[in-house]
């Protein structure tokens, strides 16, 4: 069941207490805190200032994308943990074909949506048709994707620098579609990297919450045998989730070389484990059957802002790692004490 669907009946009842129970008053509860803390310690006031708020969006959607991806695999009660690495790929490959070989921007981004489609079916097949544990067949593809990324770039990061086979350094104009995607518009109150993921969080909304393949993924998450007895196609929508989710990662790979000006092999190295954090953090069950599109856009703002105030305030990497990690056993400790 949606988010939408699980919210509306208990605010209509006026059950505010019950409201405060479900997954969406949890994720509202843990945002809340947040920005509390962000009042708090606020920087000498640079908690204030409109542009950290921007800042903060702009930084939280590439992870934001590839959550929206994440949700559609874990309501089926799997989990991909090839996102950064597929993100890798799909950076690297959109700035070779744009910069070093001069493609036109959209055949480009075709290539790389179709390069990660293709990635994420790969996971979607082996575990639809070849019955490997999610966590198996996606960390495999974590590692092979990983590969792809060093192998077609020599481990080198692809940019504007280009060395040609008489050992010259020629340096190539940047391509305009990498100052549109890391561009702003509004009087440079908002990112275009935060429209294409509020882009995708809306289709992928009405795709979950209209579409027969949205009820066909909550039906497997709750109940897979049971799904399948009911005539649901358990394999082709399984397949299709994956699919989906590395088509999110293709996006997100674009935006991160947009936004880097560059295409990094090691890029997205570690992000699965924020994107986890924002699905969870929204609500949406490990154990599948239930969450939604609206939950991560709540666990995205979430995990965005708290990295944003941890930034403000000079706390260093290994302290924001750790904080995210104790985040994701809370959000867990707390779903299960809601099942129970």
């Amino acid at each position: 069941m949606t988010d939408s669907l699980q919210t509306l009946p208990l605010i209509k009842k006026g059950g505010f207490v019950q409201f405060l129970s479900s997954s969406a008053g949890r994720a509202t509860i843990a945002f809340v805190l947040v920005i509390l803390l962000g009042l708090i310690f606020n920087a000498d006031g640079a908690f204030f200032k409109l542009g950290m708020h921007r800042d903060a969006l702009r930084q939280a959607s590439v992870f934001g994308i590839l959550a929206v991806g994440m949700t559609v695999v874990i309501i089926t009660g799997g989990i991909d943990l090839s996102v950064g690495s597929i993100l890798a790929v799909s950076a690297v490959l959109f700035s070779i074909l744009t910069i070093h070989l001069d493609w036109p921007s959209w055949i480009s981004i075709l290539a790389c949506i179709v390069v990660g489609a293709g990635l994420g079916a790969i996971s979607g097949a082996l575990i639809a048709v070849a019955k490997l544990q999610p966590f198996i067949a996606t960390l495999a593809m974590m590692t092979f994707g990983r590969g792809v990324a060093k192998y077609i770039t020599g481990g080198q990061k692809i940019s504007t620098y280009l060395t040609n086979s008489d050992g010259e350094v020629v340096i190539k104009k940047l391509p305009g579609i990498f100052k549109v995607i890391d561009s702003r518009i509004m009087g440079g109150n908002l990112a275009v990297v935060s429209i294409i993921f509020l882009f995708c969080l809306l289709v992928t909304w009405l795709l979950l919450a209209r579409h027969k393949w949205g009820r066909e993924l909550f039906s497997i998450g709750g109940n897979e045998e049971a799904a399948r007895l009911s005539g649901v196609p358990v394999k082709w929508t399984k397949f299709l989730a994956y699919t989906v989710s590395g088509i999110m990662c293709a996006i997100a790979g674009i935006a991160q070389a947009a936004q880097e000006t560059q295409g990094d092999p090691e890029a997205g190295g570690g992000y699965e484990l924020t994107a986890i954090a924002m699905v969870v953090i929204g609500g949406t069950s490990l154990a599948g059957g239930r969450g939604g599109m609206g939950l991560t856009l709540l666990g995205v703002l979430t995990i965005g802002y708290l990295e944003k105030i941890l930034s403000i305030n000079a706390v260093p990497e290994s302290g924001r790692l750790l904080i995210t990690g104790v985040i994701i056993v809370l959000a867990v400790l707390t779903q299960r004490k809601n099942r129970n």
